[in-house]
């Protein structure tokens, strides 16, 4: 549990990833990341929620421990949303980049648009409860919540 003064508490148990932009550029998880993840995994479920563009999900995540969502819907930023949903939204962060992530970070408890080598869509940064300029910044928060409390509190 996180307690952030006059703005909420947040119990976050879900830690929910876009792929592309976000964790990965062209297709590729950034080294970092997949450390971080081995270190939240033992405080939280980790997911990757993608549509897979590059096909490389499945292998650039094959030893990282997390559940991965390849999308089929013709509809990514609703199934996303929906995504969160199935998870139960007030346990769920959500970190993602493009126009499709605008929804997920709407619903989840916490969003963080990441403004990373991609850059970030402006919808999705105005959707976002913050706004980090590297993922790996936007994951170290959880093992710093205090640095929440910093930004969020009120």
């Amino acid at each position: 549990m996180i307690e952030i003064p006059n703005f909420k508490t947040l119990d976050i148990t879900h830690l929910v990833c876009d792929y592309n932009g976000t964790i990965a550029k062209d297709g590729l998880v950034y080294p970092e990341v997949k450390v971080l993840f081995e270190t939240l995994s033992k405080s939280h479920t980790i997911h990757v929620i993608t549509a897979d563009t590059f096909g490389s999900v499945a292998a650039q995540l094959a030893d990282t421990p997390v559940t991965i969502k390849v999308l089929s819907s013709s509809d990514h930023t609703q199934e996303k949303a929906d995504y969160i949903a199935s998870l139960g939204a007030e346990k769920c962060a959500a970190l993602g980049n493009g126009n499709n992530d605008v929804a997920m970070l709407e619903s989840a408890a916490l969003g963080i648009a990441i403004f990373g080598e991609e850059g970030c869509a402006t919808p999705t940064m105005l959707a976002s409860t913050l706004v980090c300029k590297e993922v790996t910044d936007a994951l170290s928060l959880f093992l710093h919540p205090k640095r929440l409390v910093a930004t969020l509190r009120q």
